[in-house]
């Protein structure tokens, strides 16, 4: 039995999604759960999109690289701890009406 290939989201959305993980590192996991598909579509994606895209940066070292990954996870952990702070004062607000 040959297997098709199921093609159910765009190109332009696979592109998307690969695009988060390569420009703006963000986790596969959070990426595969905002889309709706599982972590190894995400990989698949990731993988597709460096094959046919030069995704190296020649104007960063690689410890400019790795300085730029790590900025980019703790400008994502300061977002979602502001997220939750907000969602705390919206609570204790309401409860003490």
């Amino acid at each position: 039995m040959a297997h098709k290939k199921s093609r159910r989201h765009s190109a332009e959305f696979r592109e998307a999604a690969a695009r988060e993980v390569v420009d703006k590192s963000r986790p596969v996991d959070d990426v595969a759960r905002d889309c709706g598909v599982t972590g190894q579509t995400i990989r698949n994606w990731v993988r597709e999109f460096r094959a046919g895209h030069d995704t190296t940066d020649p104007e960063l070292s690689g410890d400019e690289r790795a300085r730029l990954r790590e900025l980019e996870r703790r400008v994502r952990e300061l977002e979602e701890e502001n997220r939750f702070l907000g969602k705390s004062v919206a609570f204790f607000a309401k409860k003490h009406r």
